[in-house]
């Protein structure tokens, strides 16, 4: 089979995790058309069926499934059978859990951590190892993992949460490597603050904060692209920058100085 380029590659079936959260039910708006198969994932039935509704009548043949990601096994059987079924061009493994700790707690729930990291990291990274299988198969083929620039810091207040992102970075760095030959193209995206339920539960200021309609078409721009990695908005790529250059001793008190807060625990899946 002769290889396509995945920039010029037409996405005629594309599957959304967490397409029931804010930035996820923004993509898939926008990549619903005629002639486009979408397959979206979510755990929120109600929001599952108003965004497959929408996306149906923009024209895409939609499949919905509501899956819990934390039950790996389910999810890579499920991944198998959509692709089996409808294709699979575009992945985008955009679900995840966030949690901090609060200031009455000594460390975060051990049940809490196990969840927040098969969500955010295994099941991912496990979905995207599978569709890559397939798409070296076909010859081309797209694939999007969600990180945050939390992964950027060792954050005490949310030890497993900034953790599994950095897991998920790394990951994305080394597979890109490995698939980019195979002409699967892998986007890592990295936002900051997005103006999602997810982020609205946290107590305190939000700089930079971002649509999620804005953050959808910075992500669309990237895959289209074929860009490695989309670090938004742009203030966090300069403090990136600048935070490599603080001595370790004062990068470590700042870490500690924080004082971020949350309304409620658990953020659930999208």
């Amino acid at each position: 089979m002769n290889k396509v380029s995945t920039s010029r590659q037409e996405l005629r079936s594309v599957l959304i995790t967490g397409a029931t959260g804010g930035i996820g039910m923004e993509l898939a708006k926008r990549y619903a058309k005629p002639g486009r198969t979408l397959m979206l994932w979510g755990r929120n039935k109600e929001r599952l069926e108003e965004i497959a509704k929408l996306c149906c009548a923009r024209g895409a043949q939609v499949f919905p499934r509501q899956i819990d990601l934390s039950d790996g096994e389910s999810a890579l059987a499920a991944l198998r059978e959509d692709q089996a079924r409808y294709g699979l061009d575009l992945i985008i493994l955009g679900a995840g859990l966030s949690d901090i700790k609060s200031p009455d707690q000594q460390t975060e729930d051990p049940a809490s951590v196990l969840k927040l990291a098969l969500v955010n990291y295994a099941t991912p990274v496990t979905l995207a190892t599978a569709a890559a299988q397939s798409m070296v198969t076909q010859g081309y083929g797209k694939i999007v993992l969600i990180g945050s620039v939390a992964g950027f810091y060792e954050l005490p207040f949310a030890a497993s949460y900034s953790s599994s992102k950095a897991g998920l970075a790394c990951f994305a760095q080394a597979a890109n490597l490995a698939w980019r030959p195979k002409n699967i193209q892998l986007t890592l995206v990295v936002p900051g603050f997005v103006d999602t339920p997810m982020s609205q539960r946290l107590e305190g200021p939000r700089p930079f904060l971002v649509s999620a309609g804005s953050a959808a078409r910075k992500i669309m721009k990237a895959v289209k692209m074929g860009q490695a990695e989309l670090v938004f908005p742009w203030q966090f790529r300069v403090l990136r920058v600048a935070e490599r250059l603080l001595p370790s001793v004062l990068r470590q008190y700042i870490l500690q100085s924080l004082d971020v807060g949350q309304k409620k625990h658990a953020e659930e899946q999208g």
